[in-house]
């Protein structure tokens, strides 16, 4: 059965726990710069994320922990400026929050003074509570993020599904809860079995937002250079392309410097 939609002229973190409360699915990208930025959201997206993915398909890096919080705030100010109807959650990258809360406070402050973003995500749960307190002590907006966490990822020493065991999926669902007592509006849980993601969603109150938690959340996520299919070296078991825009652009490109050594390109219609 459909779930008919409420039209919102601007996403709050009020209108995802009523989407939430009223059936209605919430769709996340990520975004990184003005441009891509203004047709997302131009296109309907509930949710832009300024993930710290920034690391990987702007910068190169093989993880997310090498991004500065510096470039952050320069990508999240490119998106906050083409933005008119969503809302804009942005990372706190590695070192600035783990283990420090006052740390946290100022990184998260920086985030939103200098940027303009709506709010903040954090990697964590039970340790990372203080920051999460302190941080929301100031008003400022804090989505969760379990399962997966990726700036963790020397710790695991993989990318592969998290909670699969007892021990891990009690601690999962603890954590949920916690995010939910501290005052997070919302939670990113990323790779972690269908079954368990759906049972945390029905759990607590706020939006649960899925990448590679199967469909029983409350939304999903993806990273837009991967759902656009610019990138084609990450074929995760998650992820659906919906272009290809690899063999669009290489084509593109191939067909540009074929007309310019022809000499086809400008013609007479393209010069003054």
């Amino acid at each position: 059965m459909s779930i008919a939609k409420k039209e919102y002229k601007r996403i709050t973190t009020k209108s995802l726990v009523e989407m939430k409360r009223n059936g209605e699915k919430i769709a996340m990208l990520t975004a990184y710069d003005y441009t891509m930025a203004k047709i997302v959201d131009h296109a309907g997206i509930d949710i832009i994320l300024v993930g710290d993915s920034a690391s990987n398909v702007m910068a190169g890096h093989e993880t997310t922990l090498p991004i500065t919080l510096d470039q952050m705030i320069y990508h999240a100010s490119s998106v906050i400026r083409a933005i008119e109807r969503c809302l804009v959650v942005v990372d706190l990258p590695f070192g600035s929050y783990q283990g420090n809360s006052r740390n946290a406070l100022e990184s998260a402050i920086r985030i939103m003074k200098e940027s303009g973003a709506h709010s903040i995500k954090l990697e964590g749960g039970e340790e990372i509570a203080e920051s999460i307190s302190r941080i929301l002590s100031a008003g400022i907006p804090v989505m969760g993020h379990l399962g997966l966490t990726p700036q963790s990822i020397y710790k695991f020493g993989t990318y592969t599904v998290r909670a699969k065991e007892d021990i891990e999926a009690e601690k999962l669902k603890k954590d949920a809860k916690l995010l939910e007592k501290l005052g997070c509006f919302g939670l990113v849980l990323e790779k972690v079995p269908a079954k368990l993601a759906q049972e945390i969603a029905e759990s607590i109150s706020i939006p649960v937002i899925g990448i590679g938690a199967g469909s029983g959340v409350d939304g999903q996520v993806l990273v837009i250079h991967d759902m656009l299919g610019m990138t084609h070296e990450f074929n995760p078991r998650f992820l659906r392309r919906y272009l290809d825009l690899y063999s669009e652009m290489d084509g593109a490109f191939k067909n540009y410097i074929n007309d310019v050594k022809s000499g086809d390109f400008p013609s007479n219609e393209e010069q003054y």
